[in-house]
């Protein structure tokens, strides 16, 4: 589990594409300082499994990516020198500064547009239908692994403002218009639905 606080931005070395799998290398130093075989870090909001790195003057921490998650994310389109948020599994002695967020990528957005304001960033996000539902004005997402609060719903878009530290701290300070991201919904929001769904 992850709270959408994203501690650093890495730097992608390679993405190894091997047949329907993938091994991802991403150069870090925060989130690389209690490395463990096994451990998860989400990165650009999927939750990956580390399954070993290389020290030096950064680490470059490897994953395993499966097809599943070439997919339904944007990792399978990330190459060299391309920056990632991360962020390591919330410990249960934190706080839980964002909303719950799972590493779960339930589908892709694209940036439809930017709009400045003094202080902050208004994004606009183009939604795909079948999560449309699940996104809801004043409640939680997760962009890029980034926990937003949802400031606006249309039928086929939603936004989010951001705030200095956003646009400083995460990559979506950089993001464009065209540019894909990595979208979970609240989960909460999704269980509801189920639940209505197989009621007798």
């Amino acid at each position: 589990m992850f709270t959408g606080i994203i501690e650093e931005v890495g730097e992608v070395v390679d993405l190894e594409l091997r047949g329907d799998s993938a091994v991802l290398h991403v150069r870090a130093a925060a989130v690389a300082d209690d490395l463990a075989h096994g451990a998860s870090i989400a990165v650009n909001g999927v939750c990956l499994t580390v399954v070993g790195w290389q020290a030096g003057e950064s680490t470059a921490i490897d994953f395993d990516v499966m097809g599943e998650t070439l997919k339904r994310s944007v990792v399978g389109g990330l190459a060299a020198g391309d920056r990632v948020n991360l962020e390591r599994a919330v410990r249960a002695d934190t706080r839980l500064g964002g909303h719950v967020v799972q590493g779960h990528v339930d589908g892709i957005g694209v940036v439809v547009s930017r709009t400045t304001g003094n202080e902050w960033e208004a994004v606009r996000f183009g939604l795909p239908a079948e999560l449309a539902r699940f996104v809801a004005e004043k409640g939680s997402v997760a962009i890029d692994g980034v926990s937003l609060t949802v400031t606006g719903v249309g039928p086929d878009w939603f936004e989010v403002g951001l705030i200095p530290e956003t646009l400083r701290a995460t990559t979506l300070g950089t993001k464009a218009a065209g540019d894909s991201v990595n979208l979970e919904v609240d989960v909460l929001a999704k269980y509801v639905a189920r639940l209505l769904e197989t009621r007798p």
